[in-house]
């Protein structure tokens, strides 16, 4: 059996992300009881049901503290469990609950969205440490769609490496477990021919693969990630996520993930994903 447990913030995409789930033929289970979690999948696998995914999350309440058990005793079972935690900005979730106008879950006449929302991720701390952490703060729904679709498709066995560029503009991505800065390099934002391309165009790569100091910058960082990956791999990751930042999320640190994706493609399970670039990639 598959199992693929969805968890984290109200308002940060669980049911966009469970949608997905659903029409690629998951057997679906929304706002699961934690305490309820072994139980459901046991009576599920014996009635056949091989792909499952279900939404556990702060509606659990202290049951939550029960969740990383159910999940080692399952993987125990020989299940292939997978546990992906949404989260987003504060402000953000703010934002969409103000424009949604539906509740917060933990909010009521004696707290406040921010307050509950504070409260929410208090709650969800140590669930967040279990999976895979997808910030979506800066996502549009499809693109949501396309990387839910691309985190199911990996491979269970080993890790996947995730080469992922932002924008210091937008602030660091809350799903990042390694962060490089690229700012130090020449921008070229400030060629107007250059302005309007990203780091996918021919004549912004031929820009910066011009520079011996990107190529220095480049080498470092392959050659760190390269060091450390099979300390994450012994610890049992199965994922780790590389973000590279430049100020606007276009150029530059598109460029060094495209480039750190295809050193690292020939031997390990490589996502890509461009936060600051239109559409999902």
């Amino acid at each position: 059996m598959q199992l693929v447990v969805i968890s984290g913030l109200s308002g940060s995409g669980k049911s966009v992300a469970l949608n997905v789930l659903e029409d690629a033929r998951f057997y679906c289970v929304d706002n699961l009881p934690a305490k309820l979690l072994g139980e459901t999948i046991d009576f599920l696998r014996d009635a056949g049901y091989e792909r499952v995914a279900v939404t556990v999350d702060s509606r659990s309440g202290a049951a939550l503290a029960e969740l990383p058990g159910s999940i080692r005793a399952l993987k125990a079972l020989g299940i292939d469990v997978r546990l992906l935690f949404l989260d987003a900005a504060n402000d953000t979730l703010i934002k969409r609950f103000s424009e949604t106008r539906r509740p917060h879950p933990l909010a009521g006449s004696d707290a406040t969205v921010d307050e509950a929302i504070r409260r929410e991720r208090a709650l969800l701390e140590e669930v967040g440490e279990l999976g895979q952490r997808v910030d979506t703060s800066d996502l549009a729904p499809n693109a949501l769609r396309a990387w839910i679709k691309d985190l199911v498709a990996a491979d269970a066995a080993g890790l996947t490496l995730a080469f992922e560029s932002f924008g210091y503009k937008q602030g660091i991505p809350l799903d990042a477990d390694l962060v490089f800065d690229v700012r130090t390099l020449p921008n070229p934002f400030y060629d107007p021919k250059l302005r309007p391309l990203t780091g996918l165009d021919e004549p912004v790569v031929r820009f910066l693969e011009a520079l011996p100091q990107a190529q220095a910058l480049l080498a470092d960082i392959g050659d760190f990630v390269e060091r450390w990956l099979p300390a994450f791999v012994r610890d049992n990751r199965a994922y780790l996520t590389v973000a590279l930042g430049c100020t606007g999320g276009q150029h530059r640190s598109v460029w060094f993930v495209e480039r750190l994706a295809a050193r690292f493609r020939a031997t390990t399970r490589v996502l890509v994903r461009h936060r600051q670039l239109p559409g999902p990639r």
